[in-house]
């Protein structure tokens, strides 16, 4: 399985507090070594317009939004638990179609 991530989540994890970042960061390594998630608090976004997008748990409050195929692994944003749901339901992940680039919409 491929493991990316976006500008989004990289500009999103640079707006949190230090030990937010750390707690993202020791969250997106987990995952990095270990896709499948195991031990990984994985939860569907139900009401998501792309239903590949999936909510792993940071803490109590954070959320990482991942968007997640049998290919690959994308981090796509961390956030506050409503603001990271919020964000990511209304959107969709796409392919550009000249460039084959992965946009959200």
């Amino acid at each position: 399985m491929r493991f990316l991530i976006s500008d989004t989540f990289t500009d999103s994890l640079s707006r949190l507090s230090g030990d937010e970042q750390k707690a993202a960061k020791t969250t997106a390594f987990d995952l990095q070594m270990n896709a499948a998630g195991v031990g990984m608090s994985f939860h569907k976004l139900d009401k998501a317009k792309d239903k590949n997008f999936w909510s792993v748990r940071v803490s109590a409050d954070l959320r990482l939004i991942v968007h997640k195929t049998p290919e690959s692994l994308l981090l796509c944003y961390v956030d506050h638990h409503d603001k990271a749901y919020d964000r990511k339901a209304r959107r969709k992940l796409e392919t550009h179609p000249k460039t084959a680039a992965a946009q959200s919409t």
